[in-house]
C-alpha cells in the first residue's frame, strides 16, 4: 500500500474541537467529499455511519479506521484526523480514540477493501509511528510522518 495514493495533505487534519464519534465523521466525511466531486460530504458521512452500526472500527490503542464502500469513485480515497482529546469510540479496549483514519472504496473493491484495511491496521498498529504522529504539531507534521514512515518501510 502507498500511503501518497490514499491520502493528500489537503485530507489530514489537527483538530481540538471534536468531542463525539459522530463529529469525527462528519468531519472525515467533510474532507473526503470537499475533495472528490462525485462525492458529497453528507454521503460519505452516511456510509461511515451506515459501517459504524455493524459494529465499531476502533481498533483500540487510541486507534480507528472508519470505512465504506461507495458508488461512483474509480480508486480508494483517506482521510485522517488528530484529535487534542480523546473519544469514545467504542473500541474493543474502551480506550479514547485520538487518531483516526477514514477509507472510502469503490462499491467494486472486495479483495482490494480488505487489503487496504489489512495495510492500514499493521501501519497503525506501530506504536512509534503513533507516538510521532500523537506529537506532530500540525497538519503538514501529520502528512510528513506518514510519508516518512511509508518511506522507511519501503527501504526495509
Amino acid at each position: 500500500m502507498d500511503i501518497e495514493q490514499l491520502i493528500t495533505p489537503e485530507r489530514i487534519r489537527c483538530e481540538d474541537d471534536i468531542e463525539s464519534k459522530q463529529q469525527a465523521l462528519e468531519r472525515l466525511g467533510e474532507l473526503i467529499g470537499i475533495s472528490e466531486p462525485k462525492l458529497s460530504p453528507a454521503e460519505v458521512f452516511d456510509r461511515l455511519v451506515a459501517r459504524e452500526k455493524l459494529g465499531s472500527t476502533g481498533l483500540g490503542h487510541g486507534v480507528a479506521l472508519p470505512h465504506a464502500r461507495v458508488e461512483g469513485i474509480e480508486c480508494a480515497i483517506g482521510a485522517m484526523v488528530r484529535i487534542d482529546q480523546g473519544i469514545d469510540f467504542e473500541a474493543f479496549d474502551r480506550a479514547p480514540v485520538d487518531l483516526l483514519f477514514a477509507l472510502v472504496v469503490p462499491e467494486h473493491f472486495t479483495d482490494e477493501h480488505l487489503q487496504i484495511l489489512a495495510a492500514l491496521a499493521e501501519m497503525f498498529s506501530d506504536a512509534k509511528l503513533c507516538e510521532r504522529l500523537r506529537h506532530a504539531e500540525d497538519d503538514e507534521g501529520l502528512y510528513q510522518t506518514l510519508r516518512e514512515w511509508q518511506a522507511a518501510t519501503d527501504s526495509t
